[in-house]
């Protein structure tokens, strides 16, 4: 086995990182981890509707049976798709043992915002409308919730949606077209009038 320089292994692939976990390297995974740490937590997260304490548990849910699952690991699909294929699964078997209901959403998060020559009228503006756009994801179907999470905070394609989600492209096309009329229809009083 070659061992790899943080430079070599920095160029190399998600899939290949992988590849290099699975056959011993463990700074490999490292490099992963630092990559899709945080669309990972950023779509747990808003899947439970900004619940840090679940989340936090079921991330490294996620990454430990990534670190399981690393000695069957075969490169067929992009390591994205997998990786948010083993979140997906994971917050099922949450939602399915907890009997999930989606109704104490707390949102007291501050917004990501940080500039502090900012104008902080357009700060407090900003804010709040971070705080609506996640209050009205978290309105979303759970369907349509994890289609518009995944495309957004994950970057797939519908290909890559169809596969995580275990249904085929078209439905997938069709919970992303209704997840956006249904935001567009709940964000449009905040529209500026012109």
């Amino acid at each position: 086995m070659k061992i790899l320089s943080s430079n070599e292994l920095d160029d190399l692939s998600d899939e290949d990182l992988m590849l290099s976990y699975r056959d011993g390297t463990a700074a490999a995974f490292d490099v992963l981890y630092a990559r899709h740490k945080g669309g990972l937590y950023r779509y747990v997260l808003r899947q439970l509707n900004n619940r840090p304490d679940i989340a936090n548990e079921l991330f490294q849910d996620i990454w430990m049976k990534l670190i399981n699952a690393r000695k069957n690991y075969q490169a067929t699909a992009k390591f994205t798709t997998w990786l948010y294929h083993l979140a997906h699964n994971r917050l099922v078997d949450y939602w399915r043992s907890e009997k999930f209901i989606k109704n104490d959403v707390s949102y007291d998060e501050t917004g990501e915002l940080s500039d502090e020559y900012s104008d902080p009228h357009k700060e407090l503006q900003n804010s709040q409308l971070q705080k609506k756009i996640k209050q009205a994801i978290a309105e979303l179907p759970e369907e349509q919730r994890s289609a518009i999470l995944l495309k957004e905070e994950a970057s797939l394609s519908l290909a890559e949606i169809a596969e995580v989600t275990g249904v085929n492209r078209e439905t997938v096309k069709s919970r992303l077209r209704y997840a956006i009329k249904r935001l567009r229809g709940i964000l449009h009083p905040l529209r500026p009038v012109s």
